[in-house]
């Protein structure tokens, strides 16, 4: 999610001057069967959306327990988390069926329109947050093209997984077909831009910042090429690709389009499939996105390592830097020097574009990238269970920062002690669909065999010029 305002790229760094050994990744082990504990993790996990959505309406919180509005992208994720559920045996499938549509019948009959309140989006788009209860644009915030584009996932993907011909069931699929229909891409290009924008406020028009790479908007795209009613141009990947020379970091093996937060190498991997298939840009470099966001999740895991600057619980199986909350804005003194920390930011290695580290260690980083590299994650998954205080009701708390061990500061969310340092608050739900639903895929495929068999996603790839892989091998679907 684009919280934080985009900062200066880094050029010209190498993941190997981070001085630690680097796996051959280009011949990565099997991955390995996940071990009994990861069961409570995911069980945990699923009980977040399970528990704390507004059963009237399906609208997940952004957080919890502190009281929150609605986050669209934590209900396209739990649109997947319930499928997941009854395929688990938590919940049963007559359950997550009728908790689905519930959902998608709240989105598809509330009110559109370019009225700055009183409305739930505009152009079958929706704004970032929502009121948990009316369903209303929560304040002034934006109609997001991105988050929009994980709730749309989210249905696309309860459009195949609900298949069966019972009344409920093929309700769901055809309020996914309808809602992702409606979605008028080119809204967010009607000022003559390029490429689709970040979002739109009623107050002020477009935001001026594009999808162009490289970030988390990959699947914007793909979803916006691959419309049957409202397509983009088919120059929109030209568009994303233009920048990625800005974006290249590391030598050989460890060579990779960078960007420093793991979200922004996890939201489109958790819908699509990206084994084996190659864009353009891809073909030349002779690999493709699934194994550059595991070269990314390397240079990530290297970095804390290292630890060169010197923060306290870094380890080899204590990692992981992505956006997430923070114990808050403070400049404070920590072994000698002065030293910042944030509140909710964006976070990872100094190396990658973007890079920010203040110590603060985020269980999502990691398990979110489970399915690209099991045998680092795992081993951070079992330590960070024994962490004093993260690991709790729902799972993983947002964040944790071993360095922060200032108690005399008041703190924006979250409790420090001088032992163990600070530990998060809440739970988010952009961070809880990543872990559950990466070790979904890393199981079974679950999300991406289902998802494979979207038309558009298909078709957004294949106008975007990836071949070979599924595209090649899987017959395409009608639709």
């Amino acid at each position: 999610m684009m919280r934080v305002d985009r900062r200066s790229l880094l050029k010209g760094s190498s993941l190997l001057a981070a001085g630690t050994a680097v796996p051959s990744w280009l011949a990565a082990a099997p991955a390995p069967r996940l071990p009994a504990f990861y069961d409570e993790i995911e069980r945990r996990t699923f009980r977040f959306f399970w528990e704390t959505a507004n059963p009237l309406n399906g609208l997940v919180p952004d957080r919890w327990p502190t009281p929150s509005f609605s986050s669209i992208a934590a209900v396209g994720y739990g649109l997947a988390a319930y499928a997941f559920g009854a395929e688990r045996g938590w919940v049963s499938r007559s359950d997550a069926r009728d908790r689905t549509l519930t959902t998608l019948r709240f989105f598809w009959n509330a009110p559109q329109g370019p009225d700055r309140t009183g409305v739930t989006g505009y152009k079958g788009f929706f704004y970032h947050f929502l009121d948990m209860g009316t369903g209303a644009r929560f304040k002034d915030v934006e109609l997001s093209s991105v988050d929009t584009t994980i709730l749309l996932m989210g249905a696309l993907f309860a459009g195949q997984y609900f298949d069966r011909d019972d009344a409920g069931e093929r309700e769901i699929r055809e309020f996914s077909r309808k809602l992702y229909e409606r979605a008028d891409w080119n809204f967010f290009r009607t000022d003559g831009r390029a490429a689709v924008s970040m979002g739109w406020h009623p107050e002020g028009g477009l935001i001026p910042a594009n999808w162009v790479g490289f970030n988390e908007g990959m699947f914007v795209n793909i979803l916006a090429l691959g419309s049957p009613t409202h397509p983009a141009p088919p120059n929109l990947w030209s568009q994303w690709t233009a920048r990625y020379p800005d974006f290249w970091r590391g030598e050989g093996d460890t060579r990779h389009v960078g960007f420093a937060p793991l979200f922004g190498h996890q939201y489109s991997h958790i819908w699509i499939d990206f084994r084996g298939i190659r864009d353009a840009v891809m073909r030349e470099a002779g690999f493709d996105y699934f194994e550059n966001s595991r070269r990314a999740t390397f240079t990530n895991w290297a970095w804390c390592s290292v630890n060169r600057l010197q923060w306290e619980g870094y380890s080899k199986t204590l990692w992981g830097l992505t956006a997430c909350d923070g114990p808050g804005d403070f400049r404070l003194k920590y072994k000698g020097e002065m030293r910042q920390f944030f509140g909710y930011s964006a976070r990872g290695p100094l190396i990658e574009p973007e890079g920010r580290d203040d110590g603060t260690i985020a269980p999502t980083a990691a398990l979110g990238s489970l399915p690209f590299a099991p045998e680092i994650v795992l081993p951070c998954a079992e330590a960070m269970m024994k962490w004093p205080g993260l690991f709790d009701r729902y799972g993983f708390k947002d964040a944790f920062n071993p360095s922060f061990t200032f108690t005399g500061v008041k703190m924006e969310t979250g409790t420090a002690d001088a032992k163990n340092g600070w530990v998060a608050r809440d739970y988010l739900g952009i961070d809880q669909g990543p872990i559950l639903l990466q070790a979904a895929n890393h199981r079974d495929d679950f999300i991406w065999r289902y998802m494979r068999r979207v038309p558009a996603i298909r078709r957004g790839l294949e106008l975007a010029g990836f071949t070979g892989g599924w595209l090649a091998n899987e017959p395409a679907q009608r639709g």
